[in-house]
């Protein structure tokens, strides 16, 4: 009996270099991380926030999703993956052609040699999947980082600024740091360590969001001061998607279905459950009572800390940087920011900068550290990587992830403040007053429920018309349903 044809040997669709079960798992993963903002920091945003802005701020997850995606496929994938153009970025171009995706995936697209031009450098790596696999399985990264960094802009900027944000920024500022820490760039073949994005993703969305949170200016005062989350089983339930996301994020940086990827896939869940009890407790001993929001933002910290180490470190490693990323943000959000003067004045709505910033900052350094040198042969293009705390080498190599942190930080303060000044000059950034005193009916013309919750009273031209006979009065008054009941 003749062998169905999705496993014959030799088949067009299946050539000799593919390997299914990698490309399986790669798809798989790409389509968990999509999951994490689709619809995950969806969820998320629109439950954590003020309920007037619910449709807003799942509207610009939403929108930065799709308009990422059409950006990359154009010319981002390959300013970020593509040949070389500057040492920090790659040339622009499509990603569209069939020739193209077809081909088997490889990284960096550029073969880079030592001074004498004639030693391979680093080599280059071909997973046993198709380029379609791998522009996908990037987009979803950068998707979400762009969405990570909207939560830092909630709840004022205006949505057109946000339209063209979006995919500026994303030319401009992400393919820079994605090519020079994944793609090729300098920082690539200096051994800098970012497994799957600590700095790329995390450090670059907090530091670009606390940036444009200053230059878009803040909530009203009655949001900053108030600003009560409208649902908090659907956060968690946002939550919990990320959290289970996180396994193809860190699953699938190796670009295979291996070792090192089990190992991630351990080390992420370890690290965020030992940051979430971390903050949890903190939370009980200097508030009296564990904060379901603060154990989401330990469990945040703690996917965020190993992220750029999640496959290069060992797993009682995971657990030391879960201790300090549920403690040391922890001491920068509910400490320190309340005594400086400009944490105090720039209104970072979700504390991204906390979240993502100084939890990517540290999970790099951390990395630098816990390193392992067994783990980082398996993975890792430069030779002899490991942490300071294994010696030899190790100094250098927590030289180099201070470095690189200093980069992606001064980067990204730049462009996204030239990027938003020119917006400026054409769209303003914050919405008018007397559009955040109302919300998401100004903005979008929507409102997330059809719930009378607020004590408003029913007003036939705003909310149109019931049929209520010929009375005129309305079934609602002060916020609910006016039954009488005479006994």
């Amino acid at each position: 009996m003749a062998a169905s044809p999705a496993y014959q040997a030799h088949l067009p669709t299946s050539p000799e270099w593919l390997n299914k079960g990698d490309n399986a798992w790669q798809m798989t993963a790409a389509t968990l991380v999509g999951l994490q903002s689709m619809p995950g920091l969806v969820i998320l945003y629109a439950s954590i926030v003020k309920k007037k802005w619910a449709v807003n701020s799942a509207f610009m997850a939403l929108y930065a999703f799709a308009a990422v995606l059409i950006c990359w496929v154009l010319v981002a994938y390959r300013m970020a993956f593509g040949d070389e153009l500057l040492p920090f970025w790659g040339k622009g171009a499509p990603a569209l052609g069939q020739k193209f995706l077809v081909a088997r995936a490889k990284v960096p697209a550029s073969t880079h040699y030592y001074k004498n031009g004639v030693d391979i450098e680093t080599p280059m790596e071909e997973p046993f999947f198709p380029m379609a696999s791998l522009v996908y399985f990037q987009f979803t990264f950068a998707a979400i980082t762009m969405i990570l960094l909207a939560g830092s802009v909630l709840g004022r900027m205006n949505i057109k600024a946000w339209m063209a944000f979006v995919p500026l920024w994303l030319i401009f500022s992400y393919t820079v740091g994605a090519f020079s820490l994944w793609g090729g760039g300098f920082l690539y073949h200096w051994g800098v360590i970012d497994y799957s994005g600590g700095y790329v993703i995390h450090l670059s969305s907090g530091i670009a969001g606390f940036t444009a949170a200053y230059w878009v200016g803040p909530r009203i005062k009655s949001d900053r001061e108030r600003f009560p989350p409208n649902n908090v089983l659907l956060m968690l339930a946002g939550a919990g998607l990320l959290w289970m996301g996180w396994s193809g994020f860190n699953g699938g940086a190796p670009y295979a279905a291996n070792v090192a990827s089990s190992i991630a896939v351990l080390n992420t869940n370890i690290c965020a459950a030992t940051s979430l009890l971390v903050w949890t407790s903190l939370d009980v001993v200097f508030f009296g009572k564990p904060s379901v929001i603060g154990a989401v933002q330990g469990m945040m910290t703690g996917l965020v800390c190993i992220t750029p180490g999640a496959g290069l470190v060992q797993s009682w490693a995971a657990i030391v940087m879960g201790i300090l990323s549920g403690s040391i943000p922890w001491v920068s959000m509910m400490i320190l920011h309340k005594k400086s003067s400009l944490l105090q004045k720039v209104d970072d709505t979700l504390g991204v900068f906390h979240t993502h910033a100084v939890a990517g900052l540290l999970g790099g350094l951390l990395t630098g550290l816990f390193a392992e040198p067994a783990l980082c042969r398996l993975l890792l293009p430069v030779t002899n990587s490991r942490g300071a705390f294994y010696g030899g080498s190790g100094g250098m190599q927590l030289l180099k992830q201070l470095v690189a942190a200093m980069f992606v930080i001064g980067w990204n303060i730049v462009s996204t403040t030239i990027i938003l000044l020119v917006i400026q000059l054409f769209i303003p950034l914050r919405m008018p007053d007397e559009q955040l005193e109302i919300g998401d009916d100004a903005a979008h013309g929507e409102e997330a429920y059809a719930l009378w919750g607020d004590g408003e009273k029913y007003d036939p031209t705003r909310h149109g018309s019931l049929n209520t006979g010929n009375t005129g009065v309305s079934p609602y008054v002060n916020g609910a349903r006016g039954v009488t009941i005479n006994l």
